[in-house]
């Protein structure tokens, strides 16, 4: 059996939109799992934020005490793990820093676009950036809201914030 030459077109045709089909889902995809991660990364820093602040306290002394250590140190093997401590210190001391200075931004944010906005900032605060971490019940019955509303106000909250710090990346487009 021949197939036509206006018989192959229609296959060529059908399989190239098909292909084109698949590629968008896939990239679709793609982005929505980047958004996802975004997402969930930033929520794993708020969640661990008032430990990593307490971390970065003592930091700066802990480099230089590493630093003193390696001088000291024979051991090529010590020196790499002693490096790789280091590093992983200043990246923690790098992140916070950055982090507290996107919530700076996301304060002032607020404040200029009105009350609700500061709402939301004021629950991102409570949950993960004060000294005392409240719950969402205690925060709902501060504020005299629903739970759900404080869930909401947490996700645009945070939802801003991966925005702020993963720019244009943590974007979710329709």
């Amino acid at each position: 059996m021949q197939l036509t030459e206006k018989q192959l077109k229609i296959i060529t045709d059908v399989a190239s939109q098909n292909a084109i089909k698949a590629y968008r889902e896939y990239t679709e995809q793609q982005q929505k799992e980047k958004h996802d991660r975004r997402l969930r990364n930033i929520k794993l820093l708020l969640r661990n934020y008032r430990s990593f602040v307490k971390h970065c306290d003592d930091i700066e002394v802990e480099i230089k005490e590493l630093d003193a250590q390696k001088e000291v140190t024979l051991l090529v093997s010590e020196e790499f793990a002693i490096e790789a401590i280091k590093r992983s210190k200043q990246r923690t001391f790098a992140m916070v820093r950055f982090t507290q200075k996107m919530i700076k931004v996301y304060e002032k944010m607020c404040e200029d676009e009105g009350l609700e906005a500061i709402r939301r900032f004021n629950v991102l605060k409570e949950l993960y950036i004060t000294d005392s971490k409240k719950s969402i019940r205690e925060i709902a019955d501060d504020l005299f809201l629903s739970e759900k509303t404080i869930k909401r106000d947490r996700d645009k909250a945070v939802e801003t914030l991966s925005v702020l710090m993963f720019g244009v990346d943590a974007i979710k487009f329709k």
